[in-house]
């Protein structure tokens, strides 16, 4: 789940030399709309789609056309949620990594950094998805997974959202049952206010849509 375990040498650096075409054509065949310029092994900067686009001349030389370069990156050590706030912040479809010593090491795509997220996130595993809304207080995952426990079932994943506007937290479970009616009448009778319940087959087209919907995104 580091920065060096997710490198995809597939795509290729650019060059201060190569061209705003050259660059247009790699960012349309890797379908990504970012891609590293490197130079003598270290990273320049980040070239983005929109720094293509206001090129004076598509044939001119980044180098020449002087683009704004973003200048973000990730170590070889940095764990996967960091990488996946770094994409979040500065909305990058590929995030360059680099060794102990600055050196350019390759690039996560975003493509890849999602697939490793839905197996960390044990997303590809069978089971049941229970969204539980509660004040920030009246959290407790022990407890949560105590009361779910007592129904021979396991929390396989995790994760806490804020609806915008609301005071009140979602707390997103993956369980290892796909069955999840006594498990929802358990935290009821807690006093648990269960939001929502998907069952696997229900989950995955879920999944499967947003997944579609993501990948036609990242072809435009």
């Amino acid at each position: 789940m580091y920065a060096s375990s997710l490198i995809s040498y597939s795509v290729p650096p650019l060059k201060l030399a190569d061209t705003g075409v050259k660059a247009s054509l790699w960012m349309n065949d890797f379908h990504v709309r970012h891609l590293p310029v490197v130079e003598d092994g270290k990273l320049i900067g980040i070239l983005s789609e929109d720094e293509v686009l206001n090129f004076v001349e598509a044939e001119s030389s980044i180098k020449d056309s002087k683009p704004f370069l973003l200048h973000s990156f990730v170590p070889g050590q940095k764990h996967l949620y960091d990488i996946m706030k770094l994409v979040v912040n500065h909305n990058l479809t590929i995030v360059p990594v680099l060794n102990n010593d600055g050196d350019y090491m390759g690039l996560i795509t975003l493509e890849d950094l999602i697939k490793k997220l839905a197996e960390t996130g044990s997303i590809t595993q069978p089971g049941g998805v229970l969204v539980l809304a509660m004040e920030p207080r009246d959290y407790s995952l022990s407890e949560i997974a105590r009361i779910i426990e007592m129904e021979n079932a396991t929390i396989l994943s995790s994760f806490i959202s804020s609806p915008y506007g609301q005071t009140t937290m979602e707390l997103t479970l993956k369980l290892n049952k796909e069955d999840l009616k006594h498990i929802v009448a358990t935290l009821e009778r807690f006093d648990y206010q269960v939001k929502s319940s998907y069952y696997e087959s229900e989950f995955i087209d879920t999944l499967n849509d947003r997944y579609e919907s993501l990948m036609r995104f990242l072809d435009v």
